[in-house]
């Protein structure tokens, strides 16, 4: 992880240059945006492999950053939240965030977290996956793309990756925890809606089988299972 390029965009100074400073130690090379102007600014001059976005910024918020960036740019988003704010933790990952860490945050989780991230988006995790096909879903591990019908289906990092997990276990049912460890790195906290949202989000894009029903059921008090359906 020694070469990767990671945008950090916080306002607050004394955090930033704590966070920059370990991130740079663990070897990861940090640029800092301090308003959510100078960070869209930023995303367009330069190249990164992912973003720590903080929901508080001034200018432009955290939020509006990840709406706009979510236009063009499928990058890594790690967002920092505030303590309890369910409500900014939500709309970030609705809005495509990878994965969110609620502030005051420890910056050795931040490292944990953006590891766990570059391995799955690098590819790292699908050297043992291949491509996969289940009813109207392709799944094309190497080039990381998502197909239903014939037709691309734009997922985040983090949406590709609970996908090609539910594929391989296809017709059994995968636990929230599981896909937690799995493709988030962490362990679920109480009340923690992280994996509930990006499933959310992947039934609405990949739409419904045949018979109308969803392709990925919830089974209560155990988790989600990808239906094996036969389209022909």
């Amino acid at each position: 992880m020694s070469d990767a390029k990671i945008l950090l965009a916080d306002d607050d100074e004394e955090l930033s240059q704590l966070l920059s400073d370990f991130l740079a130690r663990e070897g990861f090379q940090v640029e800092v945006a301090e308003d959510g102007n100078a960070a869209l600014q930023r995303l367009a001059d330069e190249s990164y492999e992912a973003m720590i976005l903080d929901v508080m910024l001034p200018q432009k918020s955290g939020i509006d950053v990840l709406r706009e960036l979510r236009r063009s740019s499928q990058l890594p988003v790690l967002m920092l939240t505030a303590l309890g704010e369910d409500i900014d933790r939500i709309l970030g990952l609705e809005l495509g965030a990878d994965d969110y860490v609620p502030k005051p945050c420890n910056p050795r989780e931040i490292a944990a977290r953006l590891r766990a991230i570059l391995r799955r988006t690098r590819g790292d995790a699908d050297s043992h996956l291949g491509d996969l096909t289940l009813g109207p879903v392709r799944l094309a591990a190497a080039a990381r793309t998502v197909s239903v019908r014939g037709e691309p289906v734009a997922l985040t990092g983090t949406e590709f990756n609970i996908l090609a997990l539910l594929m391989r276990e296809a017709g059994r049912v995968v636990g929230k925890d599981a896909i937690a460890q799995t493709v988030l790195g962490r362990t679920l906290r109480p009340f923690d809606r992280s994996i509930d949202v990006h499933i959310s989000k992947l039934r609405r894009k990949l739409g419904p089988a045949a018979d109308g029903d969803s392709l990925i059921h919830t089974i209560q008090r155990g988790g989600y299972l990808f239906r094996v359906v036969d389209e022909s």
